[in-house]
């Protein structure tokens, strides 16, 4: 198998292939691994596999050459075993004839398993489990990892190097542009607040009488606009939300979900100032761009799944229901260094005072000392200029203006 110090020119010869999931928050997770894979193989192909979501976040990702479409059908369509398998030595035997050489399957499924092998690339790096037969190296996932390092554990068995493993994503021009007018009509000096109310995983969902309450407080308390953009499955519970919070405080929350692409998502999240939601994708989405959270946990390990290395306040039920192997590690002090206990916990146990103070308290950063945030677009770039509130105190001087590129045209958004 290949390491490190074998010679470069060997490894720019290497075609590598790949496997996410079909998850966007997991997806934008991987970005890390995919820019350490590009520095330790500089010359190589590396393309990425991947259904639907996870294809459009990884639009404008300079580490890859191509992105690979799995046609899976829809699970209420695929017509059993024996059509699935048939599906998926089809497209084993289109990745065959592109002559890939390694496959790390940051999926972790015998069916990703399955596709590598009956591709025939003879290195598959993966993680240990129900597909570690067909694996040549197989990767222990350690309970309580952040899902970051347990992607670059796939690098680092290799005994590859591993930079800093920041958070980054991309705004292209393009993307600027589309999502510039929407922005624009905003009413001005106001914070913008993006709201991820809901998750594919119901068990996942903070009580919508909450979600109300808050969004009533941020427009008539806090003077917020809430901007709301998901999927077509969500428009429905936004449209319930808008009608449930009154026509007043609803003209002051706009739902964005049928004009805004996933692929333009980054363009408008770095448009806003915080980011409040159930932990989803579009948490993730707005980390990745430098917008600070406030993440409402439920059954998920906070552990595992917290905003990566973005300012966040992560809020979870002190309350929480662990499996006997879970017990075990924590008696055992296996769980010692975890910042949150193994376990699973229920978001409906977080009560609506706890979110409006952690949310209060990350607006009160944003604007401190009684300054609010005007926001100037000149073409691509985005300029923050603090300016005093009539609350605030003291000389307007240089040293009270802050002016920043929060994100260049093509540059990556860290």
């Amino acid at each position: 198998m290949m390491t490190w110090r074998q010679d470069r020119s060997a490894r720019s010869r290497e075609r590598i292939l790949v496997v996410c999931t079909q998850y966007i928050g997991d997806t934008l997770l991987a970005v890390p691994f995919l820019r350490n894979l590009r520095l330790a193989y500089p010359g190589a192909v590396i393309d990425v596999c991947a259904e639907g979501g996870p294809r459009a976040v990884l639009a404008n990702c300079p580490y890859i050459d191509e992105r690979v479409t799995w046609n899976r059908p829809p699970r209420e369509r695929r017509g059993g075993i024996v059509s699935m398998f048939a599906a998926l030595r089809a497209q084993a035997a289109w990745l065959k004839a592109r002559g890939y050489t390694r496959a790390y399957l940051l999926k972790p499924s015998f069916s990703a398993a399955a596709l590598a092998k009956l591709a025939g690339i003879p290195c598959r790096i993966g993680f240990a489990g129900e597909s570690s037969p067909l694996l040549t190296r197989r990767v222990r996932r350690r309970l309580g990892r952040h899902q970051v390092d347990i992607y670059l554990d796939l690098l680092r068995a290799e005994g590859l190097p591993i930079d800093d493993a920041r958070n980054e994503n991309w705004v292209p021009s393009a993307s600027a542009a589309r999502i510039g007018p929407l922005v624009d009509r905003l009413p001005a000096g106001r914070p913008r607040v993006f709201l991820a109310v809901r998750s594919t995983d119901v068990l996942k969902h903070w009580p919508a009488d909450r979600w109300q309450r808050l969004v009533r407080w941020l427009v008539d308390s806090r003077g917020c606009e809430v901007v709301l953009c998901g999927g077509p499955a969500d428009v429905a519970a936004h449209d319930a939300l808008r009608e449930a919070v009154g026509p007043d405080v609803a003209s002051h929350v706009h739902d964005l979900s049928e004009r805004v692409p996933l692929a333009d998502a980054a363009a408008l999240a770095v448009k806003m100032d915080l980011c409040v939601g159930v932990d989803t994708g579009l948490i993730h989405l707005s980390s990745s761009v430098g917008v600070p959270a406030v993440v409402i946990v439920g059954p998920t390990d906070p552990n595992r799944w917290s905003p990566w290395k973005t300012e966040s306040i992560v809020l979870r039920s002190a309350r929480v229901s662990p499996t006997l192997a879970e017990q075990v590690l924590t008696a055992c002090g296996a769980a010692d260094e975890l910042r949150w206990p193994l376990g699973r916990a229920d978001a409906a146990d977080i009560p609506y005072e706890d979110v409006e103070a952690a949310v209060s308290r990350m607006l009160a950063a944003r604007t401190s000392r009684g300054w609010r945030t005007i926001d100037l677009t000149r073409g691509s770039y985005r300029y923050e200029i603090l300016e005093s509130s009539p609350a605030a105190s003291g000389p307007v001087g240089p040293a009270a203006v802050d002016r920043r590129a929060a994100v260049a045209a093509d540059a990556p958004a860290t």
